[in-house]
């Protein structure tokens, strides 16, 4: 399991739907209704949140959607603005990929289109680019 600074717990499964929307709202991510929000996190394949433990916030979040079998998408990885640099979007791609790497099939493609600020982490963990307008990447697991 990845580390987190004191302070912070990270749980398995999705926040509530009304902590989602507000975490996608202040972290910059497209704003989405709430029926949009129940249906996306029913459809995870996976997904876990950081709890902020003094303040009951979700400090940060990630979700993977796929198949199951081939294909697999890094989603919705967000982390409030006065909870970045602390290694909590690391901390949940870490367990993002875990994860797949656990459960899916030898050569199942991990995919993930983010803002271009993201793009550093994602390369840490070996996503390339794979088109100069939006920061998609892909990686292919062993």
């Amino acid at each position: 399991m990845a580390d987190l600074p004191e302070g912070y717990r990270l749980l398995d499964g999705p926040p509530p739907a009304d902590e989602y929307l507000a975490l996608r709202r202040e972290a910059g991510l497209a704003p989405k209704s709430r029926a949009q929000a129940v249906a996306a996190l029913a459809g995870s394949w996976y997904a876990c949140h950081v709890l902020h433990e003094s303040s009951g916030l979700t400090a940060g979040m990630g979700r993977v959607v796929g198949d199951g079998g081939w294909y697999f998408a890094v989603v919705d990885l967000a982390v409030l603005a006065d909870h970045r640099r602390r290694g909590l979007g690391d901390a949940i791609l870490t367990v993002l990929l875990e994860r797949i790497r656990r459960k899916a099939p030898p050569g199942a493609s991990v995919h993930l289109v983010a803002g271009r600020p993201g793009s550093a982490l994602y390369a840490r963990h070996g996503f390339t680019e794979t088109a100069p307008p939006s920061a998609g990447m892909a990686l292919t697991l062993p």
